[in-house]
C-alpha cells in the first residue's frame, strides 16, 4: 500500500525490532479530559523520493509550508510537518527516508518521533489541518494509518515521546499517560505555555520531566522513579526554552531576555554554570547538550548557532547526584580575572561561546549534536539543512560539512 522511499529496510526497523519500540497501543479506553478511539485507516498519498522523473519533479515544485521541526531521542533523524503531511529524515548521512502527503487538508503542526520506531505522534496545524488541533493522532506506519487518539478540550502545544510514556502539552496544563494502555498517569498545572515547553529523560530505568511552574520563571521538575518534585526558580523573566540530558541529570534555561543560559542539577536545583550568549536581547529558539554532557549548543533569532563548553565535573555529578558537593561548580573561563571579580561588572566575568555558525537572520533554526564527534546538525524553517564542525581546543567559526535544502525535489533520495 505505502511504501519507503527506496531505502533498505533497516533504516525503518520492524516494529519490535527496536528496544525503543513501545508496546501494543490499546484503545478502548475514555477519560474526562481526553478520549482514546481507534481509527480507519488514513488514505495520504505516498511520494516515492528516487528515481524523479522531470516531469515528476516540475509537478512538485511548488515548496511546502513548513509548520514543525524537530529531531528525535538520539538526534540520528528530525522530522518536518508541513500544510501538506510530513517527512522523515536522516541525518547522517543526510537523505529523506519517506514523506506522507495527504490528498485533502494535510497540515501537521507537530510530528513526535520515537527513537526510529514506526509509532509517531501528530498533531493537525497550519490553514487546513489534516486533524483537529486539539488532538494527538498515533500513527503506525506500518500500518499506514492512525490507530488511536487523544482528544482535549483545547489545542495541543506539543508532545513529547518515551518508551513507555506519552507526555501531552496543553496551554496550561501537561498530561502523562502510559503508553501500553494509554491509562492517564499524572495531570500538572502550569503558568501559560503557548510554546508548549517540556523536555523530558530517556532512560527506561526512570523518567524525569521538566515543564513551566506556576509563576513567571519557574521550571518544575517531576522525578518520577523516586517520586520526588522540585521547583527551581531559574530566571527573573519568563523562561522562553530548556533542555535536559538523555539521563536527565542536567537542565540547561533561557528566559525571554535570551542573553544568558544557565545549567542546573536537577535533583537539588543547584545552578551549575551560567553561559552567555550575547549583551543583546534575542529570542532563544533551542538548547541542546551533547551526548556527553561536555557542550552545550544555543539557537537564537540573532542568526548565529553558538557552542558553550559545560566545566562542571559531569563524572562525579553522576556519581554524587544526591550530594551537595562543592566541587560541581568551578571557576568560570575567565578565571584570570578571579582576583578582581568583586570589581569588574558581571558582564565582563561571564563565560562565553568557544564555537559560533552564522546563519540567515530572518528564519528560526533548531540545533543538535550530531552524532560524530565535534559536530553539530543545524535545521531551518526555511528547509535549510547544515551540518558543521566545531574545534574543541582553539574553537572559533565552525567548519561547514554539508548544506542541502530539504524542501527542494531534487534534495529528496
Amino acid at each position: 500500500m505505502e511504501t519507503l522511499s527506496a531505502l533498505p529496510s533497516s533504516s525503518w526497523p520492524e516494529s519490535n525490532s527496536n528496544p525503543n519500540t513501545p508496546p501494543a497501543i490499546a484503545d478502548s479506553e475514555r477519560f474526562d479530559s481526553d478520549s482514546v478511539s481507534s481509527l480507519p485507516p488514513q488514505s495520504p498519498q505516498t511520494v516515492e523520493t528516487a528515481g524523479l522523473s522531470t516531469a515528476a519533479v516540475d509537478s512538485l515544485a511548488l515548496q511546502p509550508s513548513l509548520l514543525h521541526l524537530s529531531f528525535n531521542q538520539d538526534h540520528g533523524c528530525f522530522a518536518a510537518g508541513s500544510d501538506r503531511g510530513f517527512r522523515i529524515y536522516n541525518c547522517d548521512p543526510f537523505r529523506e527516508i519517506f514523506r506522507r502527503d495527504f490528498e485533502r487538508g494535510g497540515g501537521i503542526g507537530v510530528v513526535e518521533m520515537l527513537f526510529r520506531c514506526n509509532i509517531l505522534a501528530l498533531v493537525g496545524g497550519g490553514p487546513e489541518p489534516q486533524y483537529p488541533p486539539n488532538k494527538v493522532m498515533l500513527w503506525d506506519d506500518h500500518q499506514s494509518r492512525c490507530i488511536g487518539e487523544l482528544s482535549f478540550r483545547s489545542a495541543v502545544r506539543g508532545v513529547r515521546l518515551q518508551r513507555d510514556r506519552i507526555i501531552v502539552i496543553l496551554e496550561q496544563k501537561v498530561f502523562v499517560y502510559n503508553f501500553a494502555d494509554l491509562k492517564l498517569l499524572h495531570q500538572i498545572e502550569t503558568i501559560a505555555n503557548p510554546k508548549g515547553l517540556c523536555a523530558v529523560s530517556q532512560l527506561s530505568s526512570s523518567l524525569v520531566l521538566v515543564c513551566p511552574g506556576l509563576i513567571k520563571g519557574q521550571v518544575r521538575v517531576e522525578h518520577y522513579a523516586s517520586r520526588r518534585t522540585k521547583f527551581i526558580m531559574a530566571h527573573d523573566s519568563r523562561v522562553a526554552c530548556f533542555a535536559l540530558t538523555t539521563n536527565g541529570q542536567l537542565l540547561a534555561t533561557a528566559s525571554s531576555k535570551g542573553t544568558l543560559v544557565r545549567i542546573f542539577n536537577t535533583i537539588d536545583g543547584n545552578l551549575l554554570q551560567e553561559v552567555r550568549r550575547g549583551a543583546d536581547r534575542a529570542e532563544i529558539y533551542s538548547l541542546a547538550f551533547s551526548s556527553t554532557a561536555q557542550w552545550l549548543a544555543v539557537s537564537s533569532d540573532k542568526g548565529t548557532v553558538h557552542v558553550f563548553s559545560l566545566k562542571f565535573n559531569s563524572g562525579s555529578l553522576q556519581n554524587d547526584m544526591y550530594q551537595n558537593d562543592s566541587s560541581l561548580s568551578v571557576s568560570p573561563s575567565g578565571s584570570s580575572f578571579s582576583f578582581i571579580k568583586g570589581v569588574l561588572p558581571k558582564y565582563f566575568k561571564s563565560e562565553w561561546s568557544v564555537a559560533q555558525f552564522r546563519l540567515h537572520e530572518g528564519s528560526r533554526y533548531v540545533v543538535a549534536f550530531g552524532h560524530q564527534k565535534n559536530t553539530v546538525v543545524i535545521l531551518g524553517m526555511d528547509g535549510s539543512f547544515y551540518r558543521c564542525q566545531f574545534d574543541a581546543v582553539d574553537g572559533g567559526e565552525m567548519t561547514q560539512l554539508e548544506y542541502h535544502n530539504f524542501l527542494m525535489p531534487e534534495e529528496a533520495f
